[in-house]
Formats: C-alpha cells, structure tokens, sequence
C-alpha cells in the first residue's frame, strides 16, 4: 500500500487516478482548488486520506498546499496533474504571473522543493511540449502577443523538463513526465480521440509499480510506453536555464548550483 498525493484530482484524469489509486487500496490524498470544487467530489473523500484545499495560481495557497501535504505526513508518491488549456487571456494571478505558467509550471515547481520530498514524483505533460519555445526572455507572457496554445505548449515543455532535471539532481527519487494524450475530459473535449484509460493508468501505474520500467527515473511516457520528448528536455543547458528562471519568479531555489571543478 502506497501513500499519493494527485493534484487537482477533483475532476478529469486526476480523479480517474484517485479512484483507481482507491479501488486498488492505496492511500491517496486528494486536492481540489476550493471548498465548492471539494465538495464535486464528496462521494470520494470519506474513503480518502485526506483533502488539501487551495488554489495553484496564488503562490500563497499553493504553499499553505504543501504545508497541508506535510502535516498528514510523508507521501510516497506525488502526481502533479493539475493544469489549465486555452485560457482566453494571459489573466491576472495574485502574483502578477500568466495564469497557465502559474497553474502549470510554477506550482508544481514550488511543490517539488515545499513538499517532503517522496520516493517517486510524475508530471503531467503533453504531446503539444514539442512546439514549446526554449526561448525563456518572455516566459511569463508579459511582451508577447497572448497566444493560448502556444503558452500551454511553453508550460508543458517546461515541466517536462522538470521531471527531467529532477531525476538528473536527486538520485533517491524515481522522477517521470507523462503524456497523456488527447483523452476525452473537460479539457480534452468530448470528441477527443485518445482513450482515457490509458491517460490516467500511466500515472497510476509510475506511482506505485513495482515494474522494473515504472522504477526507471528521467523518462517521458505514453501509455506506458517511454517515448523521447523534446531535445530540449534532456538538454542540461536548457535544464539550468529554465530552474533559475522559475527561482527567479518563484523566490525558491530547488537546487543550489554545483560548484566547478
């Protein structure tokens, strides 16, 4: 029996996760950005560890999130599934962030370095990371015309790189990115053409597997099978560019440089 923690697992893939997560009698905390969306899901949180509430575009809620994980005690495994699409604007976080750089990239970031770190640690990607940019002058949409895709892109590219540079740091840690493919959720749509067992059972499947392959950090995965991702993932310049950008906005530093030889 594991112990997981799914973000934004009140809705979509990461509440297929939490149920499976359930069914197979693993302890699983949930989180949902507010009361009203907790309470979508109060068929589920009796039979849950816990519920942690708050919002991942405020920087301030994203931390009281990763106090909260910390009091029920140390995870085995954390899914950051929360993430927002085709936001009509860049929006205004508290923080003066792009609301989709905030939700999909900086909380995820602030939770790796804010929460008791566990054994295994899966971020959600996308296919679409491959026509992020790895231009990061403009990484929180402040100079250039809003383009929504293309933000969403950017983010994915960047978390993608996350896992991967997280693997290369803690060697303790079994850290994976995921695509889950274009399955048919409120944010994929209902024509969309991917099979949703599969979007959620890849995550589930990294968090408490005991399969040699599921045990294998720094790889990128599509239903269960591991694909290569964007050069830029694996690229340790790009790497080190993109976490002092996100200390940068963030004011956490997750890893300290290494000192050269």
């Amino acid at each position: 029996m594991r112990r997981i923690f799914i973000t934004g697992s009140s809705d979509g893939l990461g509440l297929a996760a939490a149920r499976t997560l359930l069914n197979e009698g693993h302890e699983v905390v949930l989180h949902a950005r507010s009361g009203e969306r907790a309470s979508a899901i109060a068929d589920l949180v009796p039979r849950a560890l816990d519920v942690v509430i708050g919002d991942l575009s405020s920087a301030a809620e994203t931390r009281s999130i990763a106090e909260q994980v910390n009091a029920i005690g140390r995870m085995d495994a954390v899914i950051h599934n929360a993430g927002i699409y085709l936001e009509k604007s860049r929006g205004g976080t508290p923080d003066g962030h792009a609301k989709i750089l905030a939700v999909n990239t900086l909380a995820p970031y602030m939770l790796t370095a804010l929460i008791e770190r566990p054994d295994r640690l899966i971020y959600l990607s996308s296919g679409m990371h491959r026509s992020g940019t790895a231009s990061l002058e403009d990484v929180d949409w402040k100079a250039r015309p809003w383009n929504a895709s293309q933000a969403y892109s950017d983010s994915k590219l960047y978390v993608a790189t996350m896992a991967a540079v997280v693997a290369r740091h803690w060697s303790d840690v079994v850290s994976s990115s995921v695509d889950p493919g274009w399955v048919p959720t409120k944010m994929g749509g209902g024509g969309a053409p991917d099979d949703l067992e599969m979007g959620h059972q890849t995550q589930t499947w990294l968090a408490v597997s005991d399969d040699e392959a599921a045990r294998m950090s720094g790889c990128y995965w599509y239903h269960r099978q591991q694909r290569r991702p964007a050069a830029e993932v694996d690229d340790p310049a790009f790497q080190q560019r993109l976490i002092d950008r996100l200390a940068e906005l963030t004011g956490i530093v997750l890893f300290e440089r290494r000192s050269q030889a």
